[in-house]
């Protein structure tokens, strides 16, 4: 059972309903924004999830269980992005991130022609850092005062997942 899919204008709702219903567990790593609201209203995530990022839902028996994203999609002498995830809390701890991970990751090494995909996650993250781990990606650097969170510069962790890693280069797209 595919455990991703990609999100539509359609979907706005349901993830607005599961953003609102998480928003304290969520708040704790979402960076400060000028408008923070629109993470919690329709037409504000509608915009989010039609960004020309890809976007696409985490999902459980049938509904929106998160979202998994891969954004700043630089193609060229780069192809690299930037991963970012986040599960509903009740589900947490179950393994549903992680292979939403894994099947982004793959989407973005196989179908996008991808070389590096990266993470940014505040040290304080435990979580977070399991997930990346589990999915063999490496740590690489520390980002000091790196995001505004709750009125904070947080440090982040910097992580790299290179398509060897993976094994998932395909002919012509290697170094």
């Amino acid at each position: 059972m595919r455990i991703i899919r990609r999100l539509t204008p359609a979907d706005a709702a349901e993830l607005t309903a599961l953003r609102v219903a998480n928003r304290a567990y969520l708040s704790r790593w979402e960076p400060d924004a000028d408008d923070p609201e629109r993470w919690y209203r329709v037409d504000g995530v509608e915009a989010w999830i039609t960004d020309g990022n890809e976007r696409l839902a985490i999902v459980e028996h049938g509904a929106i269980a998160g979202m998994v994203s891969l954004t700043g999609i630089e193609l060229g002498a780069m192809r690299s992005a930037m991963i970012s995830y986040f599960v509903d809390e009740a589900r947490s701890g179950r393994g549903l991130a992680g292979r939403a991970v894994e099947a982004l990751v793959q989407h973005g090494f196989r179908q996008l022609g991808l070389h590096r995909i990266e993470a940014g996650t505040a040290v304080a993250n435990t979580p977070s850092h399991r997930v990346l781990e589990k999915n063999r990606f490496t740590r690489v650097g520390l980002l000091r005062r790196h995001l505004l969170l709750n009125g904070v510069w947080t440090d982040h962790y910097l992580w790299e997942l290179i398509d060897t890693d993976v094994g998932s280069t395909e002919s012509g797209k290697n170094d």
